[in-house]
């Protein structure tokens, strides 16, 4: 029997990234649900617990901080890891996002460069 691809949740306006994040995600393995709102990240992330969560910390469609905030405060998601990536200019954002508790803050650059190499680590841990 097939099994089932691991779930990463993402909370991403950019097309660019959309896709990147996607065509990424299918190489490894994993599904990709995107997502518009803080409550539907939260409430699809109570249902199936993710592997990942992904927030474009320049997103317009959530306040990603709040939003990185309110999925450390639930206890049923605090393993899960949560990669952020922003503007590089952005570096308020970044020590914002960081002190909410994300797993790890890269600027956008970065993040798109390392994306396999990210998706790949985290497909080892599960």
């Amino acid at each position: 029997m097939p099994q089932k691809p691991r779930k990463i949740l993402a909370v991403v306006d950019d097309l660019f990234f959309v896709v990147k994040i996607n065509d990424a995600a299918k190489r490894s393995g994993f599904e990709v649900e995107f997502l518009k709102s803080a409550q539907e990240v939260i409430d699809r992330a109570r249902q199936e617990t993710p592997a990942l969560i992904i927030v474009d910390l320049n997103a317009r469609s959530v306040k990603p901080v709040e939003l990185i905030a309110k999925l450390r405060a639930e206890e049923s998601l605090k393993r899960v890891s949560i990669i952020a990536f922003v503007s590089h200019i952005e570096a308020d954002l970044k020590t914002r996002a960081q002190a909410a508790g994300a797993s790890m803050v890269l600027a956008r650059s970065a993040f798109s460069m390392n994306l396999p190499q990210i998706l790949k680590r985290h497909s080892s841990t599960l």
